[in-house]
Parts: structure tokens; sequence; C-alpha cells
């Protein structure tokens, strides 16, 4: 395997774990509750 493809591999794995944190911390209980505050304080306000 060369250098370019080393490369490729890695960056495409570097955005496949970026891609796992964001689904995890979007997904986790905590993270819920105050997505779910947000929500219900913009239907308040109509």
């Amino acid at each position: 395997m060369d250098l370019s493809s080393a490369l490729y591999l890695g960056v495409t794995f570097g955005l496949f774990v970026v891609f796992l944190l964001i689904v995890i911390r979007t997904y986790s209980k905590k993270r819920k509750e105050e997505g779910e505050r947000a929500k219900y304080r913009m239907l308040d306000d109509d």
C-alpha cells in the first residue's frame, strides 16, 4: 500500500469516527432532555 492509499484510508476512518461521535452525542440520554426542552420552548413561543 502506498502513501496516498494509506492517507485516504486514514482520512476515511477519521471521518467515520467523527460521525460516530456525533451520533453518540446526539442520541445520549442527557442530551435528549436538553433537546426536548428547546423544542417545547419554541412551541411555547407560538
